[in-house]
């Protein structure tokens, strides 16, 4: 019995009750909205050398496609959908993305800074 206690206690003590998973820290996370074709905002600043998540809202009548080729990222979102897509970490620069449905009004900047 002193042994069920002692592997007990240590099973709690250091966290092996836990799902053995890391707790990574939150990303900072940005939000864009698309309304009929256009960015809000159009250029958003973003800290260099770090992932970041943007949340894509598409308030418009159609659908979005949010893309950056040189980045391979690419999201589709229907009329009204929300979602998001994780940048990898920039280095200080701007990065062109581009809804590929309203190519003339549809473009946006990230600026890494």
């Amino acid at each position: 019995m002193p042994h069920v206690l002692l592997v007990l206690a240590l099973w709690l003590g250091l966290g092996w009750a836990s799902d053995g998973r890391a707790q990574a820290a939150p990303l900072p996370s940005f939000t864009l909205t698309v309304t009929d074709g256009v960015f809000s905002p159009q250029r958003l600043e973003v800290p260099a050398g770090q992932r970041i998540r943007i949340v894509l809202k598409n308030q418009g009548p159609g659908p979005l496609e949010f893309e950056n080729a040189e980045m391979n990222i690419e999201k589709i979102l229907a009329a009204g959908a929300e979602s998001f897509v994780v940048l990898p970490k920039l280095q200080q620069g701007e990065y062109a993305f581009v809804d590929e449905y309203n190519m003339v009004t549809g473009v946006m900047t990230v600026v890494a800074i």
